[in-house]
């Protein structure tokens, strides 16, 4: 078959318009008061304290889901000396701190005891989440730079920093204060780390000073001290806004849900916004699953989805080569584009024409799925292909069950699962029973695309950094590609993002259902559950490489490869990932 590229075609995009902001004042951080109050801004404890962080942390009995799922969770991270500590490098001191992957506990998280350090509070640096965060500090040596530089050695003032730079720059500089808390702040300056700070231009300057007001908020927040989390967060909301550069943005809206985690700890009843009752999460999944103009215009102008789209039709397309009667089941319709780059690829297979295509959608909604498949029926008459389209309308996807896809035996059975088992982490029996539905159908191949991230730790503040700096990622990319004044930009971030932050965020138990893990914690899930990954081939990432190439900034996408699966990222974040599976 000829390798041909296929368009995604015009989508319609709405308008969004986001009435009656008000566009707050803003000072510089240098004028206020208490922003220099280390009482305020450093941890409480510094990193080479006896006791200073809790080992093997369990979660609560309302967080203990799914073990599998919070097994990379649970790390003990290794202290380094005083005397050391003093002298080194902030790099190689972010380094020499990085979390110790192999000290991943084995035993079941829910049987084990958890280990309490006696008085003593949780800190953000403790914890060593924000030091493996900070080992992205070598980056600002200038190995990295996207932007083109006339200068041989680039230094800081030569370019503008990412958003997730201006991230690392301030939790390493929060890390250093934390450090040495007895100081006064004004002896950084002699520091290297000091000295680099002062190479940082005005609003550079101030975006530093903005996230780690809001790095020492939730460390507040996280060791219930509610006045100094409510000053704090106050002083973000002072500066912060939801239209002003991607650190600004993003810190007002990382604001805002620790004001909802503050408002729910404490008993007050929230004056802002809509959605409460922990319905954030389900806010997010509707909008991702029923994808309104804005949602599909921003995929436009962004090469992510077709990259993740391209990618899996052609690792289903190389499976499927030699077979005549195909039966695809869609996990989660939404709109249906990928099948349309499927058809058109199998409409030209001449020298193994396919018989028949059917494809079998899973869905609540009625309406929606056979509105899909009116759809993908009208497409198919056009390529003259034989196919036929089965709406699997279930009330809960527990009721699951294999006969309900009407099965040939002679047929060839494909699962496409894109971005719908990370909502069932939450539901543990649903996703046991979708699991022994899927072997039962026996698949040649299972198509699984997800978030590349951690959100699903027992640890507030390990969430909390972890969804700061993905999130980062996700704001520079949006004001790379859009004006911040952008209608589709705003209704991304304030119903999409921003949703989904507050659920990561402000909500604990079976209210959280925005539960990401890692490609690596799913690899162990599926291997348990009898599947063997598949690699992608080499055409598909070949494509993938082609269709970045079409779109402005293609240097700041990073298509990698970890271990056999697909991701793509944002200047060196990883943000999705694709991977294939069979049956062992």
């Amino acid at each position: 078959m000829e390798n041909t590229m296929f368009s995604f075609g015009e989508f319609h995009c709405g308008g969004f318009r986001r009435e009656g902001e008000e566009q707050r004042r803003k000072q510089s951080f240098f004028e206020t008061g208490n922003i220099w109050d280390t009482d305020y801004l450093c941890s409480d404890y510094s990193l080479y304290q006896e006791n200073s962080f809790q080992k093997g942390l369990i979660p609560s009995k309302e967080d203990q889901v799914f073990p599998e799922f919070t097994m990379c969770d649970y790390m003990d991270y290794d202290m380094v000396p005083a005397e050391k500590l003093t002298f080194q490098e902030p790099s190689d001191l972010a380094a020499s701190l990085e979390c110790n992957q192999s000290s991943l506990i084995t035993e079941d998280p829910m049987l084990v005891e958890p280990k309490k350090a006696k008085g003593c509070s949780k800190s953000l640096s403790s914890l060593g989440i924000l030091n493996s965060y900070g080992s992205g500090y070598k980056r600002l040596n200038g190995e990295n730079l996207k932007k083109p530089c006339s200068k041989t050695n680039p230094t800081l003032e030569d370019r503008q920093l990412s958003t997730e730079e201006i991230m690392r720059i301030a939790g390493t500089h929060y890390i250093q204060l934390s450090v040495r808390k007895e100081d006064d702040h004004l002896m950084m300056l002699g520091h290297h780390f000091g000295s680099m700070l002062s190479s940082l231009s005005d609003e550079e300057s101030k975006d530093v000073e903005l996230v780690r007001v809001l790095l020492a908020s939730a460390e507040k927040l996280g060791n219930q001290q509610y006045d100094r989390a409510s000053k704090l967060l106050m002083q973000c909301d002072y500066l912060a806004s939801s239209i002003g550069n991607p650190v600004q943005r993003i810190v007002y809206h990382f604001a805002d849900a620790l004001w909802k985690r503050f408002e729910r700890e404490t008993g007050r009843v929230s004056s802002k916004g809509s959605m409460e009752n922990g319905k954030w999460g389900e806010a997010v999944e509707e909008m991702v699953s029923n994808p309104k103009p804005i949602l599909l215009s921003c995929h436009r102008i962004l090469p992510f989805s077709q990259v993740m789209q391209f990618t899996e039709i052609q690792a289903i397309l190389d499976t499927v080569a030699t077979e005549r009667r195909i039966h695809l089941i869609d996990l989660e319709p939404r709109t249906g584009v990928q099948w349309t780059i499927l058809m058109h690829a199998l409409a030209v297979r001449f020298t193994c024409p396919v018989e028949l295509l059917k494809i079998s959608a899973v869905g609540i909604s009625e309406e929606k799925v056979v509105e899909t498949g009116k759809w993908l029926e009208s497409f198919a008459q056009t390529l003259n292909l034989p196919f036929i389209f089965k709406a699997v309308i279930v009330s809960d996807m527990k009721d699951l069950n294999e006969e309900l896809f009407e099965l040939d035996a002679n047929e060839t059975v494909g699962v496409y699962a894109s971005a719908i088992l990370k909502t069932m982490i939450v539901r543990p029996d649903c996703l046991e029973n979708l699991m022994k539905v899927i072997r039962r159908l026996n698949p040649c191949i299972m198509i699984v695309t997800e978030v590349e991230a951690n959100h699903n730790s027992p640890s507030f503040l390990n969430r909390f950094v972890d969804a700061l700096f993905y999130y980062s990622a996700w704001f520079d990319c949006f004001d790379t590609y859009m004006d911040r004044n952008d209608c589709d930009r705003m209704a991304m971030e304030t119903n999409l993002f921003s949703q989904a932050i507050r659920c990561i965020l402000a909500t604990e138990g079976s209210e959280r259902i925005i539960r990401n893990v890692r490609i690596d914690v799913w690899r162990s899930f599926f291997t348990r559950s009898g599947f063997e990954e598949i690699e992608l081939s080499q055409l598909s990432l070949y494509q993938a490489d082609l269709i970045v190439k079409e779109f402005d900034f293609a240097s700041s996408w990073t298509l990698d490869m970890n271990g056999k699966c697909f991701t793509i990222g944002w200047k060196g974040t990883p943000l999705l990932f694709v991977s294939a599976w069979k049956l062992q």
